[in-house]
């Protein structure tokens, strides 16, 4: 048994209890005083991210979307769950880092990039309308209210700059919200190719409150231009899928304060690999999961094999031309080629 000792110096215990009332007092105090700072209340944790991504056919541009090789949009999801910020809520997000898989290729050379963050912050999306590079997404948070969590969505409208993109981040209810998030590209290691790292300012709404947290985070990134007869695609696909799918990865950052108190969170991706691919301009099947220049010289091989082992020679067919042939297709040539060509060029060079 556990025998229970009392103390006989009954003063020693009463400063004892002096002690524990002051030391519970100053902390209460020291925790107060963390809130109108917009620091965490509670003990530094990272919050957990969930990662989501589809790939997304450009509106108005054929043989695009999750085609190998071909040009795409990105629709992007991070839900984003955590406690320990303001009365149990995420800390606020600071930065956004995604890689993309090995061989999606980033076009920004002939993408209007005269956007810069100074000029959305004076007039707005309508201020960079011709550098708009995707569909508005969103954005669900809480903002505190004089001391009261309230939910408020955003919208979070992606555009063009030099080497990067902008996030022109823009709410009214309960708090008018007008941030900008500043994107550039660089180059990761295997087995990730492209990567984009994303800046998020702190979104203050009161002075002395707290920032805003956020919990879910939706984007859609990506377009194409017509340049005389020419398209191009600011991303690619790869032009091939390894076995399991595209990986990719985001990694997100969270903190009130310095970035050296900063915790970050990890969440991986895996695409499926796309079961068509782009060749000399069609759209061909290709077998999910394989590389498609694989795939192409097994079919081939398979031919060759097939016509030697039935003992039938192979023909080269040629088409005869004739004079009525050739006048048909000059003559349509000239009503449809060339002057479709020509005004076609002239056309919108944007979907958005």
């Amino acid at each position: 048994m556990f025998k229970s000792t009392t103390s006989t110096t009954p003063r020693t215990t009463a400063g004892a209890a002096i002690g524990s009332s002051w030391r519970r007092a100053l902390c209460a105090l020291a925790l107060s005083a963390l809130v109108p700072l917009g620091l965490p209340a509670l003990a530094s944790a990272a919050p957990t991210v969930e990662a989501h991504a589809r790939i997304l056919p450009i509106p108005h541009f054929a043989h695009t979307g999750n085609i190998l090789g071909a040009g795409a949009e990105l629709e992007t999801t991070f839900k984003i769950t955590g406690s320990e910020y303001d009365f149990g809520h995420p800390a606020p997000l600071r930065r956004v880092e995604v890689f993309f898989p090995k061989g999606t290729k980033i076009t920004t050379k002939g993408f209007p990039s005269a956007c810069t963050a100074a000029m959305l912050e004076r007039g707005g999306a309508a201020a960079c309308k011709k550098e708009q590079a995707g569909p508005p997404g969103s954005s669900n948070g809480v903002v505190n209210i004089g001391g009261e969590p309230i939910p408020e969505t955003v919208t979070v409208t992606p555009f063009f700059t030099s080497n990067g993109l902008l996030f022109w981040i823009e709410g009214s209810t309960p708090t008018k919200i007008e941030k900008v998030a500043v994107g550039h590209w660089t180059q990761a290691g295997a087995p990730y190719g492209p990567e984009i790292v994303v800046e998020v300012p702190l979104i203050e709404t009161l002075p002395g409150a707290p920032d805003a947290s956020a919990e879910l985070i939706k984007s859609i990134a990506g377009a194409a231009r017509r340049v005389g007869r020419k398209t191009i695609y600011y991303g690619t696909i790869p032009k091939s899928c390894p076995k399991g799918g595209f990986p990719g990865k985001a990694v997100l950052s969270f903190g009130a304060g310095a970035e050296s108190t900063w915790e970050s969170a990890t969440a991986l991706v895996k695409v499926p690999c796309p079961t068509h691919a782009l060749k000399g301009g069609r759209v061909v099947a290709v077998k999910h999961g394989v590389n498609r220049r694989a795939a192409l010289r097994h079919a081939s091989a398979r031919r060759a094999t097939r016509r030697s082992s039935s003992g039938l020679k192979r023909r080269v067919r040629r088409h005869k031309i004739v004079k009525s042939h050739r006048g048909k297709a000059k003559g349509h040539a000239k009503k449809h080629g060339k002057g479709k060509a020509k005004g076609h060029s002239k056309g919108p060079s944007s979907a958005y």
